[in-house]
């Protein structure tokens, strides 16, 4: 499909044009870092976020598990705003008209776009959770989006500290058992169970990885089911093989989608559901929209392509990052990391998280 160029100017003077940035996941703060220090000519900047702090989701277990304050974990965004010289809307969009180009907001204002660059943060979709894991909407803690279980976790650290917890995490993959361990560390009287799905946990990883994960979990007291999760009642989980399990607590970690509106903007879609892009971030449907998800090394070359599309010069292609490591939180300041088929965990690997993590932070 080739990208369409057709559109109507909204020009907020003369030869002025709109670029809407939608979203404040990382690639666009490190956007705005960028436009502090090169603005972009004849150009009204616009971020649509709803967030005031957004929250680095990598350092959200450390928050969890009482390394981190809420603030050492969050990047403000009036600094940025204010040394970028744009302006910021905290609202969220609900709806996109492509052959308007205009953003509807959640306060049922619409705003008009001359270019869009959208970098939103995943969602776990109420109603479609609710459809396969009945009682989820009432009871369960939802991850996403990251600053609203973080807003909420210290509810359950006060509820611990009152009485010991059944507390279950469900779902597959790092996230269950980043949040595992760091809930087993914060509440030590509380029973942590993990409900993994059909596999076990770290299965993805190298083997010497997956290795250092299960004896983590059994050393740190947490109980790992091999089962799924069939639906939430109040004080206990209903599993797959017909048991209970009783919890009073149970945090929902299941995978993520982009939100709702997007299925219905026009923009043609990946196999995931998100805006399907060429080389240059840059929509394969409408050339005047661009938009990356979750690399985290995106930024420069997004800020890039936008200069380079607005001015009508050459983009540059990105290249994805492919690190050989990988380095989960395992509770505490102690982490547990692999290169290749190369493990190894301790203080010293949480040190190296920490480090890469405080440079996310500080927008490095």
């Amino acid at each position: 499909m080739t990208a369409s160029n057709s559109h109507t100017p909204h020009s907020t003077s003369h030869g002025t044009q709109q670029l809407v940035l939608l979203g404040a996941s990382h690639t666009h703060l490190q956007v705005l870092a960028q436009l502090a220090a090169q603005p972009l000519p004849q150009t009204q900047v616009v971020l649509v976020a709803p967030n005031a702090s957004p929250l680095v989701p990598s350092m959200l277990a450390g928050l969890v598990a009482g390394n981190y304050d809420l603030q050492d974990c969050s990047i403000p965004l009036e600094p940025l705003v204010q040394r970028s010289g744009i302006r910021w809307l905290a609202r969220s969009a609900v709806a996109v008209d492509m052959a308007r180009q205009t953003l509807q907001l959640d306060d049922g204002s619409t705003l008009p776009f001359d270019w869009l660059s959208v970098n939103i943060s995943p969602v776990q979709d109420r109603t479609s959770i609710e459809d396969t894991l009945p009682g989820a909407r009432e009871h369960a803690l939802f991850t996403h989006p990251a600053e609203a279980f973080a807003a909420l976790w210290p509810r359950v650290v006060a509820m611990g500290e009152e009485r010991p917890l059944r507390i279950a995490v469900i779902g597959m993959g790092a996230e269950g058992v980043e949040l595992a361990l760091a809930t087993r560390h914060r509440l030590p009287t509380a029973a942590v169970t993990l409900v993994c799905g059909p596999t076990p946990p770290g299965v993805q990883y190298a083997p010497t990885l997956q290795h250092r994960l299960l004896n983590l979990l059994k050393k740190r007291g947490v109980t790992v089911l091999q089962d799924v999760a069939k639906s939430l009642r109040d004080g206990n989980v209903q599993l797959g093989c017909g048991a209970e399990l009783a919890c009073d607590v149970p945090i929902l970690t299941a995978p993520t989608q982009p939100p709702q509106w997007i299925a219905g903007s026009g923009l043609a879609l990946d196999a995931k559901g998100f805006p399907a892009v060429d080389a240059y971030q840059r929509s394969t449907s409408h050339s005047r929209v661009f938009a990356v998800s979750h690399d985290l090394h995106a930024g420069a070359t997004l800020a890039h392509n936008l200069a380079s599309a607005m001015a009508g010069t050459v983009l540059k292609p990105h290249q994805p990052a492919t690190p050989s490591w990988r380095i989960l939180s395992a509770g505490g300041r102690y982490a547990v990391g692999s290169w290749g088929n190369v493990s190894a965990q301790g203080r010293w690997v949480w040190w190296l998280k920490n480090r890469l993590d405080q440079q996310l932070v500080a927008l490095q």
